[in-house]
């Protein structure tokens, strides 16, 4: 069965930093894009980033660049996303997903990815 599951979510303060991990079972994500969504309370899924198996990155939201970071451990078939200087705006259920096609899809694409993660929440309060 092929499955992603991430975690790493909880409560952090301003200006606080959270990693996120997104494990694979059934296959392997070396061989796979991965990118990060965000869901805020009351709003649509929003795309922040995608990396491909090469480790080049794309970036579908500009309010995370500088900030967020994703990085793989193919040895642990995982993939993370390193968030920093996290802000209330920043709340929401993240999710990782994977692609069955060969680089990241385009921002209008990314949310038709193949396989996807249940979500992880993140809270950013003082």
């Amino acid at each position: 069965q092929l499955q992603l599951v991430e975690s790493g979510g909880g409560l952090v303060q301003p200006g606080g930093s959270l990693t996120l991990s997104c494990a694979a079972s059934g296959f392997s994500l070396k061989w796979h894009p991965v990118g990060w969504f965000r869901q805020a309370p009351g709003k649509e899924r929003e795309g922040l980033l995608c990396m491909n198996t090469a480790g080049g990155i794309s970036n579908y939201a500009d309010s995370v660049k500088g900030r967020f970071a994703p990085s793989r451990d193919n040895a642990l078939n995982t993939v993370y996303l390193q968030m920093n200087n996290l802000q209330p705006e920043d709340i929401g259920v993240y999710y990782c997903a994977a692609d069955s096609g060969g680089d990241c899809p385009t921002a209008e694409n990314a949310y038709a990815m193949d396989y996807w993660g249940k979500g992880t929440l993140v809270n950013v309060s003082s």
